[in-house]
C-alpha cells in the first residue's frame, strides 16, 4: 500500500509527511525534523492517517497482517508440537523391540459395523476360559505403530469373501499391554473408511495367509487376530492406489508414510501381496 504524501498525526511530533515508504520503514518529515518508523508496527500505536478512508483500508491491512503472523507463529508451535512427538515416539520404539506382527485385524458384526466409522474404535471382545474368563481380552502387542484392520462379510457369503472395510492408526498413547477395558482408540488423524465399492476390491485373503497351510481360508473364533506388519503396508498401499477421490488418496499417502515410519518399513521395499487367494 502506497502512502507516500500522506499526512499523519504523531503522538509526541505532532503533524507530519510521509516522505518515504519501503518495506519495513516509513520515512516522516516533521515541521523541523525527520523521522524513520518502523512499517507497519508504528499505525495504531504512535502515527495515525488523516485521511479516514486510507486510515480504513491501513486498518484492513494491519488486521491481515496481525493474522497471517499470529498463524505463523501457531503452525510454528505445531511444528515443534509434531517434531517432539516424533522423537518421543522414535525413542519408545527404540526402547521397545517391534514385534513383526504388532497389528491386528478385526471380525465387525453388523451391529459394529454401523458405529466404527462414527466411534472410531474397536473393542477386543472379552476372555473365554481361566481365571480371566470374563474380563477384557488384551491385545499385548498393541502399540502407537499399530494399524487396526477392520474386516467384514455377510453371514450367507463365505470367509473367502471377506473384504477390508477400513483401517485406523491406534491413539499415540495407547499401549495394549496397560489396556483394562478392552477398547482400542484411533489416532485423531490416520483413519480410512472404504466405500462398498472399495471395499470388494480390498479382498482380506489377498494379504493374509497361514504359512502352515497357505491355502486354508478359515476364521473359527475370536474378534481378532494378529496381523504381520508388511502385510498391513501392502494394505495401506494398495488402498492408496485405489483412491482417485485426490484429498484421498494423498491422505492414504500420509497414511503409508506415518506407518512404514513407525514399523521401520522401507516405503520402496514393499513386497506384493501374496496371501491365500493369491497362492
Amino acid at each position: 500500500m502506497n502512502l507516500v504524501n500522506q499526512k499523519i498525526i504523531h503522538k509526541v511530533f505532532g503533524e507530519g509527511s510521509i516522505v518515504k515508504q519501503d518495506d519495513s520503514v516509513l520515512t516522516v518529515a516533521f515541521k523541523n525534523d525527520t523521522k524513520s518508523f518502523v512499517y507497519p508496527d508504528a499505525f495504531g500505536q504512535f502515527i495515525t492517517l488523516k485521511d479516514q478512508e486510507t486510515a480504513h483500508i491501513m486498518e484492513s491491512v494491519i488486521s491481515k497482517l496481525k493474522s497471517e503472523e499470529e498463524e505463523l507463529r501457531l503452525n510454528e508451535i505445531e511444528e515443534k508440537k509434531q517434531k517432539l512427538v516424533k522423537k518421543r515416539q522414535k525413542s519408545m520404539l527404540k526402547s521397545q523391540k517391534l514385534h513383526e506382527s504388532s497389528q491386528a485385524v478385526f471380525w465387525l458384526d453388523e451391529e459394529e459395523q454401523q458405529t466404527v466409522f462414527t466411534d472410531w474404535q474397536v473393542t477386543t471382545g472379552s476372555v473365554q476360559s481361566g481365571e480371566n474368563k470374563g474380563q477384557p481380552s488384551r491385545a499385548a502387542r498393541l502399540r502407537p505403530n499399530s494399524a487396526i484392520i477392520l474386516t467384514a462379510r455377510e453371514d450367507d457369503q463365505p470367509e473367502v469373501d471377506r473384504r477390508i472395510i477400513g483401517l485406523y492408526m491406534v491413539k499415540e498413547s495407547f499401549s495394549g499391554s496397560m489396556s483394562d477395558d478392552g477398547v482400542v482408540p484411533s489416532h485423531k488423524k490416520y483413519r480410512i473408511e472404504l466405500t462398498e465399492d472399495e471395499a470388494e476390491d480390498m479382498l482380506f485373503w489377498n494379504y493374509y495367509i497361514n504359512k502352515n497351510y497357505p491355502n486354508r481360508m478359515t476364521w473359527n473364533s475370536g474378534t481378532y487376530r494378529y496381523f504381520d506388519n508388511l502385510w498391513g503396508a501392502q494394505i495401506i498401499k494398495d488402498i492408496a492406489e485405489l483412491k482417485t477421490d485426490k484429498e484421498e488418496k494423498e491422505h492414504a499417502k500420509e497414511f503409508l508414510d506415518y506407518f512404514c515410519q513407525m514399523n521401520a518399513i522401507e516405503l520402496n521395499a514393499i513386497p506384493e501381496a501374496n496371501g491365500a487367494l493369491k497362492q
